[in-house]
């Protein structure tokens, strides 16, 4: 069985659901710290040709809390970011498919951090057709208290993987005999460079997963997007 684990980003970009499509259960973290600066609550748009941040405000909290224990802010405007997104792509040539999965997204009813993200992520699987099987890393029956390598070790052991599937940018993190050393075949997703007509300007790569599904169908990611990768 192959395993993913990953920390939930909201929005993201191909290549992450490229990793989720490569394996059969993925593990989405909820009980590791927020960091600022990542992507967990951002990502980028295409506006009038450049790229763009678009971003979750979170209510103010302390840096030690876990991404499940942070809130949105309440003065988070639902309807702001979807007439942000409603004005980038409403010329998008799949802008009537794509733009109500994001609504239903942006427009879900809970202010948890990790919930909202969460749901974002399953809602685009659906849209795209991924069938991987999802669990959230507080339900798995480990010691928590275990960081990095070791962590990821642990819940591939509960949940009886006999391989583990990381993004490219691990590879300088995990040493394959480690993983060997627990019968555990340790690949990476090395994602192959993926290119589409975005108002026939020149190409902005690695935009949100939102831009993707502005202007390319959900068949045609499915067909030639999202198996566009290598296990190395």
């Amino acid at each position: 069985m192959k395993l993913a684990i990953m920390q939930p980003y909201f929005f993201p970009y191909i290549g992450y659901f490229q990793l989720i499509h490569a394996v059969d259960r993925f593990i989405v973290y909820d009980n590791i710290k927020y960091t600022k600066k990542g992507w967990i609550n951002r990502n980028r748009m295409l506006r009038d040709g450049k790229d763009v941040i678009f971003t979750l405000p979170l209510k103010a909290a302390p840096d030690s809390l876990d991404i499940c224990e942070r809130s949105l802010s309440a003065d988070f405007d639902r309807n702001k970011l979807l007439n942000q997104l409603h004005g980038a792509y409403r010329r998008a040539p799949f802008f009537s498919d794509a733009f109500p999965v994001l609504e239903q997204a942006i427009r879900f009813p809970n202010d948890n951090l990790f919930s909202f993200v969460f749901n974002s992520i399953t809602g685009i699987c659906d849209y795209l057709d991924i069938k991987t099987e999802f669990t959230i890393s507080s339900e798995m029956a480990i010691d928590h208290n275990l960081k990095g390598q070791a962590k990821v070790l642990a819940l591939c052991e509960k949940a009886s993987a006999d391989v583990y599937v990381n993004a490219i940018g691990g590879i300088e993190l995990y040493p394959r005999d480690a993983f060997a050393a627990r019968d555990i075949e340790l690949k990476f997703v090395k994602s192959k460079p993926v290119e589409y007509v975005q108002f026939g300007a020149e190409f902005v790569p690695w935009l949100s997963i939102a831009d993707v599904i502005m202007f390319n169908s959900a068949n045609e990611i499915q067909e030639n997007m999202l198996g566009e990768y290598e296990l190395v």
